[in-house]
C-alpha cells in the first residue's frame, strides 16, 4: 500500500503489464480507477476475459471506474453536450491544467466502500502530452494523485509511459525521467537490441527503488527476458530461452 509503480517501455509494447495489474487488483478486491487513454473499453475487456476477469461485471458492481479517453476526447471536441455539474475529465483540451482529471480520480476513489484499497491505473501517460498537456501539468497531476491515493487513501498508483532514449521528444523524456526519480518500483520493458525473436519478445528490468526510502541504499535491479503467450507471460533468466536451450 502507498506505492507508486512506473511501467516503462522502450522499443516494445508494455501494455501486457497494464493488463496484468488491472486483472491482479480486480481479483484482489481493490477499488480501481482506470484512466484508459490508449484503447477502447471493449479491447481491455476482451484481454481481461482471457485472464479470467470481467471488466463489465466489475463496472456493474462498482469496483471499476473506467474513463474511456478516446470516446471522451471525441465527445469534447465534436460537440457532445456536457451534463450539468459534470465537467469532462479531459477539460484540459480547452484549458491549461489537469484539475478536472484529478477531481475525477479523487471522487472515484474516495468512496472505496467495502473494497480493500484504492488503485489508480493510467494507460498511458504519454497520450496526455500528445493531446497538448504541458509536461509540468502532467507531473503536477501525478504528484497530486500520489498525495491523494498513496498518502491519504493508502492505495497504489500504477502508470505506463512510453520512452525512447534516441527520441527528439524532449517533453516526453522529461516526464519519464522525472517519474523515474519518484517511483517506488520501475518495471522497464525493452525490445531486444538484436531484433525480433519468436521465442524471446523482450527483456524486463525490475528496479526496486531502495534509495527512495534510505539514502545510503543502492537500488536493486533484476533483469529477465520474457515471452508473451495467449493467456500469460513467461519470464526466464537471460540466455535460458527455448531458442538457446
Amino acid at each position: 500500500q502507498g506505492k507508486f509503480t512506473l511501467l516503462r517501455d522502450t522499443r516494445t509494447d508494455g501494455s501486457f503489464l497494464v493488463h496484468h495489474f488491472l486483472s491482479f487488483y480486480l481479483r484482489a478486491g481493490c477499488k480501481v480507477c482506470f484512466v484508459a487513454l490508449l484503447q477502447s473499453f471493449s479491447h481491455y475487456n476482451i484481454v481481461a476475459q482471457k485472464l479470467g476477469v470481467s471488466l463489465a461485471a466489475a463496472k456493474e458492481r462498482g469496483q471499476l471506474v473506467f474513463l474511456e479517453g478516446l470516446k471522451s476526447c471525441l465527445d469534447l471536441l465534436f460537440g457532445e453536450e456536457e451534463q450539468p455539474g459534470q465537467p469532462s475529465p479531459l477539460q484540459f483540451l480547452s484549458t491549461c491544467d489537469l484539475r478536472a482529471l484529478f477531481d475525477f480520480v479523487r471522487v472515484s476513489l474516495s468512496a472505496a466502500d467495502s473494497w480493500k484499497g484504492p488503485v489508480l491505473l493510467v494507460d498511458d501517460l504519454s497520450v496526455l502530452l500528445s493531446l497538448g498537456a504541458a509536461p509540468v501539468a502532467v507531473l503536477d497531476f501525478i504528484h497530486y494523485c500520489r498525495v491523494c491515493v498513496c498518502c491519504q487513501l493508502k492505495g497504489n498508483v500504477v502508470v505506463l509511459v512510453h520512452s525512447n532514449e534516441d527520441s527528439e521528444d524532449e517533453e516526453n523524456e522529461l516526464v519519464v525521467n522525472s517519474l523515474c526519480h519518484h517511483s517506488d518500483l520501475i518495471l522497464w520493458a525493452e525490445g531486444l537490441a538484436t531484433g525480433f525473436c519468436k521465442d524471446v519478445h523482450g527483456q524486463i528490468k525490475i528496479i526496486k527503488r531502495l534509495s527512495l526510502r534510505q539514502a545510503a541504499e543502492q537500488d536493486l535491479v533484476q533483469i529477465y527476458q520474457y515471452k508473451i503467450q495467449d493467456r500469460n507471460v513467461t519470464f526466464f533468466a537471460r540466455g535460458l530461452s527455448a531458442a538457446v536451450l
